[in-house]
């Protein structure tokens, strides 16, 4: 065992940048890129979960006719994933391996801001560990004072929240700064301007990840293509057209106020240690709330999700 370790070990390095039907493409720490199988051995046993995803750091031996074969996959630091239901019980399908941030665009309006699918959001990165960035898009249709008056009291949670517009160009800078040299996963509601905040940042980047989405997103029938695109300056963007139906399925309700960050320091002052925060005498959630110390369109996004309610 300690054999094959130590050969994987030396076997060159890469970064899964595409996956799709089995194939994935790896970028060489030389720059290059190859396209890989799994070796057979790796798929041997059951399986819970996806072996190899975009993300994945790898060690690949290249084969004489140009491909290369995945010998082992690196431990994940952290991964965006969601449980798929199968004959066999539930599979996890790993959208996204090794992402150092989740960027959610949402515009100030054209179309309305969907707060509640934001609080999703940062519930489901802040479950997976992953740091969240908000940005708040068409800043230009509202004007920063109002765009503050609707994405402001994320800022106070402790979120950052980038103010952006294609169109005068504010905050294009500041983005392409927070995502140089770091793994993004964007994700977001249709008609926020994704598309064309990537463009503004990278000419034609926009355009490439709407074309992944897009045939990802045409039917069950469709091969599923998971891909990241370079920026100029380093770092790499993945986009996630499945992360809309992306489900709470592994957070139980009793769990679900650890994922606001505002709630955690209030939960222990509660009267009862299993408050729900819904209706109990004593609790301090609440009284919070009363206080204007807690956003109250937060606590109506917590109480929906605990309910099971889904998002406006």
């Amino acid at each position: 065992m300690s054999n094959t370790k130590n050969t994987a070990e030396n076997l060159p390095r890469g970064l899964v940048i595409r996956s799709q039907s089995g194939f994935y493409t790896v970028h060489t720490e030389d720059g290059d890129e190859i396209v890989c199988r799994l070796r057979g051995k790796l798929k041997r046993g059951p399986r819970r979960g996806d072996l190899v995803a975009v993300g994945d750091w790898v060690r690949f031996r290249r084969l004489p006719d140009g491909t290369g074969l995945i010998e082992a996959i690196e431990p994940r630091t952290r991964k965006l994933s969601r449980m798929a239901p199968t004959p066999r019980g539930e599979y996890e399908q790993i959208i996204i391996a090794n992402p150092d941030q989740a960027v959610f665009v949402f515009a100030c309006a054209q179309p309305e801001p969907r707060l509640r699918m934001l609080d999703r959001f940062l519930v489901i990165s802040e479950k997976q560990e992953i740091p969240a960035l908000i940005v708040a898009n068409k800043v230009d249709l509202v004007g920063k004072e109002k765009a503050k008056e609707i994405f402001g009291h994320y800022e106070t949670i402790g979120y950052p929240v980038i103010y952006t517009s294609v169109v005068t160009g504010e905050g294009v800078d500041e983005l392409r700064e927070r995502l140089t040299g770091k793994v993004s996963v964007f994700a977001g509601p249709s008609g926020v301007g994704k598309s064309s905040l990537l463009n503004a940042i990278q000419p034609g980047l926009g355009l490439a990840v709407r074309e992944i989405s897009k045939a990802t997103g045409k039917g069950k029938h469709t091969t599923v293509v998971r891909q990241m695109f370079p920026l100029e300056g380093g770092g790499w963007v993945a986009d996630t057209p499945g992360l809309k139906a992306l489900s709470l399925w592994d957070i139980e309700p009793e769990e679900l106020d650890g994922y606001f960050p505002e709630f955690r320091d209030l939960v222990p002052l509660c009267r009862f240690s299993d408050c729900t925060h819904t209706h109990e005498p004593g609790c301090a959630i609440r009284q919070a709330v009363a206080e204007g110390k807690i956003h109250p369109e937060r606590y109506r996004s917590y109480l929906r999700l605990r309910l099971g309610g889904e998002e406006e």
